[in-house]
């Protein structure tokens, strides 16, 4: 079965989708540079900023469409993470 979730995310989601995991590799990627040359300013620096930018970015589609994991910044008097789409469903 299809799910109609996937068919009916809009284009704006999609890109904000994509921008947090181009900023989760870079993030990544520089933890491990950095695991080798923890005293790179350029390195420490694009990751300390990267991952301000992620975590921006994720608060805002968060709000936006809703939480995309457990680990998400969950506000307000309810459990909105069991109500919304599952992250795979989006």
């Amino acid at each position: 079965m299809i799910n109609n979730r996937n068919a009916q995310m809009s284009y704006e989601e999609s890109l904000m989708l994509l921008d947090i995991q181009k900023l989760q590799f870079a993030i990544y990627d520089l933890a491990l540079f950095l695991d080798t040359h923890p005293n790179d300013p350029v390195a420490l620096y694009r990751h300390n900023m990267f991952t301000e930018q992620l975590m921006q970015l994720r608060n805002a589609y968060e709000a936006r469409y809703g939480i995309l994991s457990i680990m998400g910044n969950e506000s307000g008097d309810t459990w909105r993470y069991i109500n919304s789409p599952w992250p795979w469903e989006r």
